[in-house]
């Protein structure tokens, strides 16, 4: 039997996944992952042998995701901002438009130091971390209703070596004290929008980092209500939008806090997507 090259592995995975609507970069996103090599490393291996169990590995995780199964779960871990971060099913997947958010963040605060910042509803640590990462000045707390989804945030930040502070609780109670910068990715999908979702993002992700109650809005108008009390003088909320909810989200912010400035950003593709009050 003809030995199994990490070519001939690559190319039945491309030919396998492109039967069922998945591309190359799929394909080898899952591969790459797998070995914890890059691009360029796969490439100067293409003709040496795949181990048996690492052959069999990859069929098995081609085929999951070719049922729908998201390959960062299958993986176990997924990129953002520059890190490395564990995903479970515990937690939503990081994506790239909450890797745009955190941009937005540190490029308007690039010249602030000593911030105390926290992250509500935090999942892997993902916003939160980056910022830590990226300001280590900055003493940021992560926070999330899920103690599973907290666990996850405590390996990222162990595993990357960042000192932040976890708390487990609902939205902003674990709280204490006053903070320069509040930041949220909340969930914000309407249960009517069920529908036009990706299946495995509906099958595979939890609901409770997904769907919001008031078509969406029911978590922004929490805070919007709750907030106050957490902030510092000058303070700044920054926080992940659906593309059709500025309008609303702005309302709300302005009905509470009428002297405030609430800006509207739009994301690489010109979708209203991010909001920041300034308070």
């Amino acid at each position: 039997m003809p030995k199994m090259t990490y070519f001939k592995a690559q190319q039945w995975a491309f030919s396998f996944s492109a039967e069922h609507g998945y591309l190359k970069e799929d394909v080898d996103f899952l591969l790459l992952g797998q070995l914890n090599w890059t691009l360029a490393q796969l490439l100067s291996n293409y003709q040496r042998e795949m181990p048996a169990a690492a052959w069999e590995k990859f069929q098995t995780n081609v085929k999951k995701m070719c049922q729908g199964y998201p390959p960062q779960y299958l993986l176990g871990s997924t990129s953002f901002y520059g890190l490395k971060l564990q995903v479970t099913p515990a937690t939503l997947i990081p994506r790239p438009d909450t890797e745009e958010l955190v941009d937005f963040i540190l490029t308007d605060l690039q010249a602030k130091k000593d911030l105390r910042v926290a992250d509500i509803g935090t999942g892997t640590g993902a916003i939160g971390l980056a910022l830590k990462s990226n300001k280590p000045s900055w003493d940021v707390s992560l926070t999330d209703i899920s103690e599973a989804a907290l666990a996850v945030a405590r390996n990222n930040a162990h595993a990357l070596g960042l000192d932040v502070e976890l708390k487990q609780g609902d939205l902003l109670a674990p709280l204490v004290g006053r903070y320069d910068v509040i930041v949220s990715n909340p969930p914000y999908i309407p249960k009517r929008e069920v529908d036009l979702m990706d299946e495995s993002v509906k099958r595979y992700e939890p609901a409770l980092a997904l769907f919001a109650a008031k078509d969406g809005l029911a978590i922004y108008e929490r805070l919007a209500k709750e907030i106050r009390p957490y902030l510092q003088p000058k303070a700044r909320l920054y926080l992940e939008i659906g593309f059709s909810q500025a309008k609303q989200v702005q309302a709300l912010f302005l009905q509470e806090f009428p002297r405030a400035q609430v800006t509207v950003k739009q994301d690489l593709t010109g979708h209203d997507r991010m909001i920041k009050v300034e308070f």
